[in-house]
């Protein structure tokens, strides 16, 4: 049976979904104590069927006008119009919402999807946003790794090198060390086209660890932290993405996972997989539609598959709370993203919207 939808607690206001501020934690939590004892709002850990809502890089780099990634979508205001609904699904629905965990997508300067590990004979980087490096791009040497960005990674201690005083190895050189990342970025890229994934996008530098960008948008921070202290139930955040070597779209799984050798560079994230099928219920949604959250159902999906297809049931996408990547004139990713969405749907998880209520 539908559960019933509490009101939207007074100091929630749409017009601040789009900006950045302080949240006042101190109050919010007296409020967020005495309106669960209003409305009788139990502990979660009561909860007899428990769900989870989980809300992928819902940050201020994608979902503030303005900032570095804003997923404007086919509106043009996609995140914000979603983060309007997502707040208000969240303070409706609190007493059938167990557990939140936000997914954070985290970046450093020195990574492979940015413009400054890449150069070209000219010495000039690939443009952000206008530029896909394809095999064809590397085959033809078009760009190659940035020798310049070598000494700020942590790369492997194996690779192969002269031996001193004899079998004691020291560290490799600078020239090893760029061969060995020169054959990698080849390999990254034709791993790409291999597995049929998106092409290496070179992205403008967004979710920068210390930065604001970085943060929870500031209305969904206040909804998670407001949700936290009436149903006592710690938000739990999920860091990805800070692996120099490799693109993160999903939380679940780096885009790739070993160097041309065959040797991991990365590794799938199992203990976020297990806590989220832990839950009778996984409800989705957050930003983007087209990648980081595609990428993350598809990954959710496959593992489901290799489990039990019958758990597939259990995940609910809501399709008003995520907006694709869309840039006027350069790409627009609306028709892979809805396209996605119905294979998801196929497979049978639930692709329904927020205003629905949640079933019992």
């Amino acid at each position: 049976m539908p559960r019933q939808q509490l009101p939207l607690p007074p100091h929630f206001d749409t017009a601040q979904v789009n900006q950045v501020w302080r949240i006042p934690y101190q109050a919010r939590q007296q409020e967020a104590l005495a309106w669960a004892q209003q409305h009788a709002i139990q502990p979660a850990s009561e909860d007899s069927y428990r769900t989870c809502l989980l809300l992928v890089d819902v940050q201020n780099t994608f979902c503030i006008p303005g900032y570095e990634l804003f997923v404007g979508g086919e509106s043009g205001n996609g995140a914000v119009e979603d983060n309007v609904r997502l707040c208000q699904f969240i303070y409706r629905n609190l007493p059938h919402i167990s557990k939140i965990a936000c997914t954070l997508d985290t970046h450093t300067a020195m990574q492979i999807f940015h413009e400054v590990f890449w150069i070209n004979d000219a010495g000039e980087h690939p443009i952000p946003l206008q530029t896909l490096i394809t095999q064809a791009d590397i085959e033809s040497g078009r760009w190659r790794v940035n020798p310049a960005v070598v000494g700020s990674l942590h790369l492997p201690s194996d690779i192969p090198h002269p031996n001193v005083s004899g079998n004691r190895p020291i560290f490799p050189s600078f020239t090893l060390q760029y061969a060995w990342l020169k054959t990698y970025g080849e390999h990254y890229v034709k791993t790409l086209t291999t597995d049929e994934k998106y092409p290496l996008a070179i992205w403008p530098y967004h979710a920068m660890l210390g930065g604001i960008g970085h943060a929870v948008v500031s209305a969904v921070d206040e909804a998670c932290f407001f949700h936290a202290i009436a149903r006592k139930s710690q938000t739990r955040y999920e860091l990805k993405g800070q692996n120099p070597l490799t693109e993160n779209y999903s939380v679940l799984c780096p885009e790739v996972l070993s160097d041309a050798a065959g040797k991991p560079i990365a590794e799938k994230n199992s203990a976020f997989l297990q806590m989220l099928l832990g839950y009778d219920r996984v409800i989705i949604a957050g930003q983007a539609k087209s990648h980081c959250v595609a990428w993350t159902i598809s990954d959710l999906l496959s593992e489901i598959q290799q489990i039990s297809p019958e758990l597939a049931k259990k995940i609910y996408l809501m399709e008003d709370l995520t907006s694709p990547v869309v840039v006027p004139g350069v790409v627009d990713y609306t028709a892979p993203a809805d396209a996605a969405f119905a294979q998801f749907s196929e497979a049978g998880m639930h692709v329904v919207q927020s205003t629905e209520p949640i079933d019992s």
